[in-house]
């Protein structure tokens, strides 16, 4: 397994456009790509600019796999001017 969490800071008076961005690009992923196990919109009601995503992909290569995606390349464009900053790490699994 292959874990990536993403945190975003959302500009002010965009969270709901690119909380609708990032649930149609959850759900085509975890829908069309075999690869993509797992795909969590997080978000808390007190924060509402900072969302977080937390993936599971099988390995490594599914993942950048996810990045050349249609619908991965679409949100990653019209999402971009509703961020204020992005922060990616990734996981590989030790113990399970």
């Amino acid at each position: 397994m292959y874990a990536v969490t993403v945190r975003f800071e959302i500009k002010p008076g965009a969270e709901t456009a690119f909380l609708d961005l990032i649930r149609q690009n959850a759900h085509a992923s975890v829908r069309d790509e075999p690869g993509c196990r797992q795909f969590d919109v997080c978000v808390d009601p007190e924060r509402p600019q900072e969302v977080f995503l937390y993936e599971i992909y099988d390995d490594r290569a599914s993942f950048e796999a996810h990045m050349t995606t249609s619908h991965f390349i679409s949100f990653d464009a019209a999402s971009d001017p509703l961020v204020l900053s992005k922060s990616v790490q990734t996981f590989a699994e030790v113990f399970r």
